[in-house]
């Protein structure tokens, strides 16, 4: 099941570090068929705030992004963001084709009793 890369961004630094980072976290994600479906655009909020911006990467599964994570080449690499830039991030598995919210509001009032 396709899994996500999603970092949610609040602050930014210009420094030489962050633009290296970005110089080669692709050659990191290669290897585990990982690519950028969200890359920091501008977001239009609709409801509440959204201070920062947000990364979306792409992998096959859950075990390819926990794969491209923990690999010397991203772990090389992870400081020259975390030193710089304020966030949080996190590895989540996708839904399918096939999936139905109906379905989950009934298995939710189900364990509620």
């Amino acid at each position: 099941m396709t899994a996500y890369g999603f970092a949610h961004l609040r602050s930014r630094r210009n420094h030489s570090d962050i633009l290296e980072y970005l110089e080669r976290i692709q050659a990191t994600l290669d290897p585990f068929a990982g690519r950028f479906v969200v890359h920091g655009p501008p977001a239009e909020v609709l409801e509440g705030s959204w201070p920062g911006s947000m990364v979306l990467i792409e992998f096959p599964s859950l075990a390819d992004a926990r794969a491209w994570y923990d690999s010397p080449a991203y772990q090389a690499i992870l400081r020259l963001r975390t030193d710089h830039i304020e966030g949080d991030v996190l590895l989540i598995e996708g839904v399918g084709p096939d999936y139905d919210p109906a379905e989950r509001a009934r298995v939710l009032r189900a364990e509620a009793g």
